[in-house]
């Protein structure tokens, strides 16, 4: 479970102020508290449910196993992004979309190769017997890889979900994950359409406390969400080495009593012969026969 959300800390924050009036989205209405000096202000109220539903989806996802993909190439939003993303150990992209980073996820992954094979070359030696000139373009071809990709090096395949700053800059990014079904969080202004995305957090996405304070939150909550996933790997681990050490008694184990063994001493055997003489065994009619016998009695 995610922590509350407190109003006050985000109206501090900023988180309420949207944009210029005449440039406001319709669809935002529901997310919108009021008007004044020209500008929008966006309900707080339904800022901080939207964050503690979203809060409580990505957790889960984390739970589970899977990455999130942070996407903020605005230069306000960059620096916190980055801090925040690698606080939660999640991949991000802050600089230039790449066209086709999850429509064409294959090439991208081939180009974080070419920067693997790079840094192997430098171990083995191989990138010393090159000239100069091919030492330099290969050392540009990774700071440029590094620049764009460096940041996804460990994402092995698709997110489970996209954190957006400002829908309508990473419109690409939004329509690629529509494409692909990766369900969208983000941060919605009132000059956004919410119905791009299916968590939308209404708040400012232009003032760098107001993306500070959000993503901040954001960040938490898929920590607490992988800390939740390493606990129940541990126990099931713990109870695993349990039952390995708990001693298994199978039906071979339980010792039975052992069957006395018939005496072979003549004398005995001559005792047992005439014991048997003596008793005289009832058969089956006979025993009823007697029980009806003494009913009547």
């Amino acid at each position: 479970m995610a922590n509350k959300v407190e109003v006050k800390e985000l109206l501090d924050a900023g988180v309420h102020f949207g944009h210029l009036t005449r440039r406001w989205n319709p669809n935002m209405a529901p997310y919108i508290y009021m008007e004044r000096n020209g500008i929008h202000i966006i309900n707080l109220y339904k800022s901080a449910a939207k964050m503690q539903e979203a809060g409580d989806a990505l957790a889960k996802i984390a739970a589970s196993g899977r990455k999130i993909l942070f996407v903020a190439t605005k230069k306000q939003a960059k620096e916190i992004v980055a801090e925040q993303a690698e606080k939660a150990n999640m991949p991000y992209i802050t600089e230039r979309w790449p066209g086709g980073m999850l429509t064409n996820f294959v090439t991208i992954r081939r180009a974080v190769k070419k920067m693997a094979s790079i840094d192997r070359m430098k171990k083995d030696g191989t990138f010393n017997t090159l000239s100069k000139k091919e030492r330099l373009q290969v050392d540009r071809l990774r700071a440029k890889l590094e620049k764009n990709l460096g940041s996804i090096s460990e994402m092995s395949r698709l997110p489970g979900a996209l954190f957006v700053v400002d829908i309508t800059r990473e419109h690409i990014a939004i329509k690629e994950a529509q494409k692909l079904n990766i369900p969208i969080f983000a941060m919605v202004d009132t000059n956004s359409d919410p119905r791009e995305v299916e968590y939308v957090i209404p708040s400012n996405d232009d003032a760098s406390k107001s993306i500070n304070k959000v993503v901040s939150y954001v960040a938490d909550s898929i920590v607490e969400g992988l800390s939740e996933r390493k606990a129940s790997k541990e126990s099931k681990k713990d109870k695993s080495e349990d039952e390995e050490k708990e001693p298994k008694a199978s039906k071979s184990a339980v010792k039975q009593p052992e069957a006395e063994a018939p005496s072979k001493d003549a004398e005995d055997k001559k005792a047992m012969k005439e014991a048997k003489k003596d008793v005289k065994l009832e058969s089956k009619k006979e025993t009823l026969d007697k029980a009806s016998s003494n009913e009547e009695e």
